[in-house]
C-alpha cells in the first residue's frame, strides 16, 4: 500500500512527465526539423531512372508557429539536399487561430520563390488555402488568394492539371490535383453542389503518353480510388495525426480499411504521405516531429531516416 509520501511522489513524477510532455509537444513545431528518406521504385516506375524530389507539406504560415525565418530554414534545407525536383503539397495558409500575426501570402510566397532544383518548384493548393479565404468562401469559387501568391512568385500552381518534365532525356508526367475539400465552408453561405474541386479523371486525360505519372493531392485519400496508371502519389494534409503513438495516429480515421496516415503504402500505386512542417487547429505535435520528406525514385529497397 502507498504511503501519503509514495503518493506525493508518485503524483509529481506523472505531473512533471505530463509537463515535459506538453512543452515537447508545443515546442517541437517551433525547433525541431526532421529529414525522412524514401528510397523505392515503383512497379511503373523505371529502375534505371533516378529521380530526386523533395516535398514540401502543410507549411501553415504564421507566428510564432511558424515564421518567415523558420520556413527561410527550411528553404535553405532543402536546397542543400540538392532535388531534381521540388514539390509543395499545399496548406500554406495557417490552419491555427492562437497565433500572434497572420503572415501574408505575398511574403511566405516570397520566401518559398527561394527554393531552387534543375526540374523547377511545383505546387498544388490544401484545403486552408481556400478554407481560410473568406472572400472566395463567400463567393463559392474563384482563385484563392494563396494561388495568386505562388504564381507571382514564379511557383506553378497545378489544379486538374499535368506537365511532361524531362531528366537526362527520359520524360515523365507531373500531375496536379485540385483540392478535395475546397469549398467545405462555403456552406454556411450557399448551398454548394460539390465541395471539391478535384477531378482525377480530366487530371489524367491530360497525360498524353505512357511516361511515368507522379500524382500531387493534397489529402491523400484519392489514392484509395488512383488507377495503376499513376506510378507515385505524394500527399500532405494529415500531419502524421500531429500526435502519433506507437505507430497508430488516433485523429486519422480509416476509410476502407486503410489508414492513410503517415508514411509508405503500397496500394493501386505506391503513396507517400508527409508528416507535414506545420499545426493545424492546435500548435503540437507528439511522436510525428515536422519533416522535409525526400523521395529517391528508381532505387530498389524503402529506407526512413
Amino acid at each position: 500500500m502507498f504511503s501519503r509520501r509514495q503518493f506525493l511522489k508518485s503524483t509529481g513524477a506523472l505531473g512533471l512527465l505530463g509537463a515535459s510532455t506538453a512543452a515537447y509537444g508545443v515546442s517541437s513545431p517551433v525547433i525541431r526539423l526532421g529529414l525522412t528518406s524514401y528510397d523505392l521504385t515503383p512497379r511503373q516506375w523505371p529502375a534505371n531512372f533516378p529521380l530526386k524530389i523533395a516535398a514540401l507539406a502543410d507549411i501553415h504560415a504564421c507566428d510564432p508557429w511558424m515564421s518567415l525565418d523558420h520556413i527561410g530554414a527550411i528553404v535553405e534545407r532543402t536546397n542543400a539536399l540538392k532535388p531534381d525536383i521540388i514539390v509543395l503539397l499545399g496548406d500554406y495558409v495557417a490552419g491555427l487561430k492562437h497565433v500572434t500575426r497572420f503572415i501574408p501570402a505575398s511574403e511566405w510566397a516570397a520566401v518559398l520563390a527561394q527554393l531552387k532544383a534543375p526540374l523547377g518548384v511545383h505546387a498544388v493548393l490544401g484545403n486552408h488555402d481556400y478554407w481560410e479565404d473568406k472572400a472566395l468562401q463567400r463567393l463559392g469559387h474563384g482563385t484563392p488568394i494563396a494561388r495568386r501568391a505562388l504564381e507571382s512568385a514564379g511557383i506553378p500552381v497545378y489544379e486538374n492539371d499535368a506537365v511532361r518534365l524531362v531528366k537526362d532525356g527520359r520524360p515523365f508526367w507531373l500531375a496536379g490535383l485540385g483540392d478535395q475539400l475546397a469549398f467545405v465552408p462555403a456552406r454556411r453561405y450557399r448551398q454548394i453542389a460539390r465541395i471539391g474541386v478535384d477531378d482525377l479523371g480530366a487530371t489524367l486525360a491530360k497525360v498524353t503518353d505512357d511516361a511515368p505519372v507522379i500524382l500531387l493531392a493534397h489529402e491523400p485519400d484519392v489514392a484509395l480510388r488512383a488507377p495503376s496508371r499513376i506510378a507515385l502519389q505524394l500527399s500532405g494534409h494529415t500531419h502524421g495525426g500531429q500526435v502519433r503513438l506507437l505507430g497508430w495516429s488516433p485523429a486519422v480515421p480509416e476509410r476502407h480499411g486503410v489508414r492513410l496516415a503517415y508514411g509508405h503504402f503500397k496500394l493501386k500505386c505506391d503513396v507517400i504521405v508527409s508528416g507535414g512542417l506545420g499545426c493545424s487547429i492546435m500548435p503540437f505535435r507528439l511522436g510525428v516531429p515536422p519533416e522535409i520528406v525526400q523521395v529517391t525514385l528508381g532505387m530498389k529497397g524503402a529506407a526512413t531516416v
